[in-house]
C-alpha cells in the first residue's frame, strides 16, 4: 500500500493544483459572462413592473436549468469552430462548462444584485454591499459545479484524481488518492466561505450599515 508520504512527493500534487486552477478559470469565466448578462437584467427587474414581467420568467428558466443537461446541450449544438464578425474561434471543452455554468451566475446576479439595488432604495448600505461577498461565494459554487467537466475530458482537478486512482488497484491507495483529493478542495472552498463569513459580519455591523 502506497504511504501518505510516497503520494504527496509524487506528481500528483502539482497535477491537482494544475487541475484545481482549471476549475476557478471555468468559474471565473461563467462569473464574469454572468455579471455581464446579469447586471441589464438587474436593472430591468428594478426598472418598473414592464420589465419584470419580462426578465422573471427568464431568470426563473434560468435558474432551474441542470448543469449537465445545459453543458451537453452546448456540446452538441455548438459547433467547436465557427466564425465571429470575421475572426476564426474555437470552442474548447473548459468554455463549454464555463457556458453551461452562465445560467446560474446570470440568475444569482439577477437576485443578488436587485436585492443590493432594494437595499440601498431602503438606505441601507450595508445590505446593499452584502452583493460584494454573494459575488465571491457564487465563485466558490461555481468553482465546485465545475467539476461536471469531467464527463466531457476538462483536465480539471477531479478528473486528475479520478485519472490518480485509476493507476492503483488496492483500494488502499485510492481511497488515499481521493482523501488527498478531497482535503485539497476542502480547504480552499472551506477558506473561500471563512472569508465570506467574515466579509459578511463586518457589513452587518453597526458601524458599516451606518455608513
Amino acid at each position: 500500500m502506497r504511504d501518505l508520504i510516497t503520494l504527496l512527493s509524487s506528481d500528483y500534487p502539482i497535477a491537482l493544483f494544475a487541475g484545481m486552477l482549471v476549475n476557478f478559470q471555468i468559474a471565473l469565466i461563467a462569473l464574469v459572462v454572468g455579471l455581464v448578462l446579469g447586471i441589464p437584467s438587474v436593472l430591468l427587474l428594478v426598472a418598473g413592473r414592464g420589465g419584470r414581467r419580462v426578465v422573471r420568467p427568464v431568470i426563473g428558466l434560468m435558474r432551474a436549468a441542470p448543469t449537465f443537461v445545459v453543458m451537453f446541450f452546448l456540446l452538441n449544438i455548438i459547433p467547436r469552430q465557427f466564425e465571429l464578425f470575421g475572426l476564426s474561434l474555437s470552442l474548447t471543452p473548459e468554455w463549454i462548462v464555463a457556458l453551461s455554468l452562465v445560467p446560474y451566475a446570470v440568475s444569482y446576479v439577477a437576485d443578488n444584485g436587485t436585492a443590493a439595488i432594494m437595499g440601498l432604495r431602503n438606505g441601507s448600505r450595508a445590505e446593499a454591499l452584502l452583493f460584494l461577498p454573494n459575488l465571491v461565494r457564487a465563485f466558490i459554487v461555481l468553482g465546485m459545479s465545475s467539476s461536471a467537466g469531467v464527463a466531457i475530458g476538462v483536465n480539471e482537478g477531479v478528473a486528475v484524481v479520478l485519472r490518480e486512482a485509476d493507476k492503483y488497484t488496492h483500494i488502499g491507495d485510492q481511497m488515499l488518492v481521493f482523501a488527498v483529493g478531497v482535503v485539497a478542495f476542502g480547504a480552499v472552498f472551506q477558506v473561500g466561505f471563512a472569508g465570506v463569513r467574515v466579509m459578511m459580519r463586518m457589513l452587518s455591523t453597526p458601524n458599516a450599515a451606518a455608513r
